[in-house]
């Protein structure tokens, strides 16, 4: 967010309050109370929440320093009017680009949390103040970390969508690498589709170089190519897929939308990068070999497995770590339900995935009670691992050979699935939240 500042958000926050102004925020002018309900909302919507957690947010301030508030959020926009003292002020403001920030989440969070009681105490400057300070707080990993992040999630995902340990170590190298370079770029404010194609490119190519040097030193098979797609699952979108289908529940139409369509815009763009990457070196998806363990240690394998897996990704999420530990426990026993429910009981993978999201969205409430992380901190995460990359990318491929037959099959899998995980959680925040279960 410091460097989002630096090269984007121009807006001084300070210079629209008086310099002297030491009043209680709730006294405060019309438009110092508005600057702090768009900043808040502009911050929220940079980490990555969805437009009814900015609304809610923005409503909670807004009422506490005794005005009203109109907003209409989308994907990288905020357009606002605050009203009080039979005046209006309205502010339209944007972020260049949208990313997913879980530690900032939490802290703002807790700035929401306490407002209340401080409104009457602290000035509208000393607001600013706090907020600059979780503006500014430094990312909790540097490039490095999140390629081994992406690494442990991407090898962890390679088991559990069946492959072997020579299909996880080649999907480890190539994920690790893949999102190493995607960091840099990022830093570099290089645009999407431009970080998503090089980030996935570099992951195939890694792991197509890791299994034919296998190949030429090992004699290891050639079967063992169908991991490589694998490699390239640290770019899926959960949380646009994840928060746009929660907005559209809410009847945040506009936001919903967008970040549905933002989700599929990389998954398109990483799917055809595979998908090109795939010809030019002659893979093809194919099943990963059979590994032919018994229920009970599979089982087991699979709680691991998802327990590193969900950790990797919240890592990637600039969770800390506590936060990210919590999400790994959460998603090691819904994933491994889910997976368990469609084996042993012959369950359809959207009823099985609508299962697993609503396990994690019920168990992140109780957490929240206790702990105090945001729920989606730990739902997301916990639900990423279930969204079906491999199945997207096989559509994608089939398409691509004009196999209509096999494409459709495999993206109807997918977009069933995609479907029944918002569901999930939204029908246990339904269950779990009177704020969420009402229309406020």
């Amino acid at each position: 967010m410091a460097k989002l500042r630096k090269q984007h958000m121009t807006i001084h926050w300070h210079d629209i309050i008086q310099a002297d102004s030491n009043v209680p925020a709730v006294d405060a002018t019309l438009k110092e109370k508005a600057t702090l309900v768009g900043r808040l909302g502009l911050m929220m919507l940079s980490v990555g929440t969805g437009a009814w957690r900015v609304r809610n947010s923005m409503n909670k301030v807004s009422r506490s320093l005794g005005i009203s508030c109109s907003a209409d959020i989308g994907l990288v926009s905020i357009e606002c009017t605050c009203i009080g003292d039979n005046e209006t002020y309205t502010q339209s403001l944007s972020l260049p680009t949208t990313g997913v920030n879980t530690d900032k989440l939490m802290e703002l969070e807790m700035f929401m949390r306490d407002f209340p009681d401080l409104a009457g105490k602290y000035s509208v400057n000393q607001f600013h103040e706090v907020l600059d300070h979780i503006q500014k707080k430094p990312a909790n990993y540097k490039a490095w970390n999140l390629g081994l992040a992406s690494a442990i999630a991407c090898c962890a995902f390679t088991f559990l969508l069946g492959g072997g340990p020579v299909e996880m170590i080649c999907a480890f190298f190539g994920a690790g690498a893949g999102n190493f370079v995607r960091k840099l770029m990022l830093n570099r404010k290089i645009s999407l589709l431009g970080n998503v194609a090089v980030s996935v490119a570099t992951s195939c190519i890694v792991y197509v170089l890791t299994i034919l040097a296998a190949q030429k030193i090992l004699d290891i098979s050639a079967v063992h190519q169908a991991g490589y797609i694998c490699a390239m699952l640290f770019v899926i979108p959960g949380f646009p897929l994840i928060t746009g289908g929660i907005d559209l529940a809410k009847l945040d139409m506009r936001s919903g939308l967008e970040r549905i369509a933002y989700a599929l815009l990389i998954i398109t763009a990483a799917t055809l990068t595979g998908w090109a990457t795939a010809m030019v070196f002659h893979f093809q998806p194919a099943d990963f070999p059979d590994l032919q363990l018994p229920t009970v240690t599979r089982m087991l394998l699979r709680i691991v497995a998802s327990f590193f897996g969900v950790y990797g990704f919240s890592l990637m999420f600039n969770s800390p770590r506590k936060m990210a530990l919590t999400a790994g426990l959460i998603g090691m026993l819904t994933n491994t339900l889910r997976l368990e429910l469609i084996d042993l009981a012959g369950m359809p993978v959207g009823i099985a995935a609508f299962i697993g999201a609503f396990a994690s969205g019920c168990i992140a409430s109780l957490v929240k009670k206790y702990i105090g992380f945001p729920r989606i901190s730990l739902t997301v995460p916990a639900i990423v691992i279930m969204v079906p990359g491999l199945f997207m990318y096989r559509g994608i491929y089939y398409m691509g050979l004009s196999d209509v037959s096999n494409g459709a099959l495999w993206l109807t899998k997918a977009i069933l699935i995609v479907i029944a995980l918002p569901l999930g959680l939204v029908v246990a925040r339904l269950c779990t939240d009177k704020n969420f279960r009402h229309c406020t």
